[in-house]
């Protein structure tokens, strides 16, 4: 495949996700008025964003802890925290959240390790994630207004996530069976003996951690704890801006961003999270200025932190991020 080709096929890819950033901003930013944006920035005190800083990292070092848990603590946790950080930074840079096959790319070169054991733990930590946010956009809808159709929809995410994890867990329960059935279906289909079959064993390891208890309940634990920590770090900023707000705002903010994460968009989510994030507090009867001016204001707190904790990463495990990206492109394939 040519250089020319494989561009093409880039943007291709990248073209509906560009699309939807690129619409999304335009509908935000023609009704904005900037001076506006400006004073409700201005109300962040300098004390507020030390705050808001240390607990970003606070919330970010539980998160890497309940990944470090599902990895059943098979590398050491500066390693998954540096290596998360990489994963970040991937996806703020590059659109189709590549940060996740990042993740496992750069972990699967420690020792006893593999990329399918790697990537259930990831897909176990997004499943925490959206199991969570459904969770908050439950708890908060009733407040906000009656939207049957939207909490059907919270209630169905939840649901379909609740029954994957149930699904996982079975399957690392009687691994057993499993394997039994998988080497039945590969005699009738050869791709799945060539390409499935081979990782079965290496994908149950991944979700074995759902068999152990404790291993468990510290992970989910974890990640509840970092989501309360981003809570609190981003009612910091909402505060400063519309002191009569209430917490749960956050919530049901940060639920309807995380949920809006799955909608195809341009690198780090630009566009979606400033559309859902402006649309929710818009609901609850925030100034469409202040709306935007706290989306822009969380969006870049974790942007900039996460790339630098990624870009230290790189630094110190002598990667280098065009020779990954171009990895994770042919996997991607």
């Amino acid at each position: 495949m040519t250089a020319s080709t494989r561009s093409r096929d880039n943007l291709l890819r990248w073209l509906p996700g560009l699309l939807i950033s690129a619409v999304l901003f335009w509908l935000i930013l023609r009704g904005i008025s900037w001076p506006k944006v400006g004073e409700a920035l201005a109300r962040i005190t300098p004390v507020s964003i030390v705050l808001v800083i240390v607990l970003f990292f606070i919330s970010l070092g539980a998160r890497v802890l309940c990944w470090h848990t599902l990895l059943q603590r098979k590398v050491s946790y500066r390693r998954a925290f540096f290596v998360m950080g990489e994963g970040y930074l991937l996806n703020n840079i590059f659109p189709l959240r590549l940060g996740e096959l990042g993740r496992a790319v750069l972990l699967s070169k420690d020792k006893g390790l593999s990329f399918f054991q790697v990537l259930p733990t990831i897909a176990l930590e997004r499943a925490y994630d959206i199991a969570i946010a459904s969770s908050l956009l439950l708890g908060t809808l009733p407040f906000v207004l009656s939207m049957k159709s939207s909490m059907a929809l919270a209630i169905g995410i939840l649901g379909l996530v609740v029954l994957a994890l149930v699904a996982l867990y079975w399957m690392a329960r009687y691994r057993e069976k499993v394997e039994a059935l998988s080497t039945r279906l590969g005699a009738h289909w050869p791709f799945f003996t060539k390409w499935i079959l081979p990782q079965v064993e290496s994908i149950l390891d991944g979700f074995a951690v759902l068999t152990r208890p404790e291993y468990f309940v510290l992970s989910l634990g974890m990640m509840i704890t970092s989501w309360g920590l981003a809570l609190l770090q981003d009612y910091i900023i909402l505060h400063s801006m519309e002191p009569q707000a209430p917490f749960w705002w956050v919530g049901f903010v940060l639920s309807a961003g995380a949920l809006g994460a799955a909608i195809p968009s341009a690198p780090a989510g630009l566009g979606v999270f400033e559309g859902a994030a402006v649309g929710a507090l818009a609901l609850v009867g925030v100034q469409y200025d202040k709306a935007f001016a706290f989306a822009i204001s969380v969006h870049m707190v974790s942007l900039v932190f996460s790339s630098l904790v990624g870009v230290i990463g790189l630094i110190l495990e002598g990667e280098n991020i065009a020779a990954l990206y171009q990895n994770l492109s042919h996997r991607k394939k």
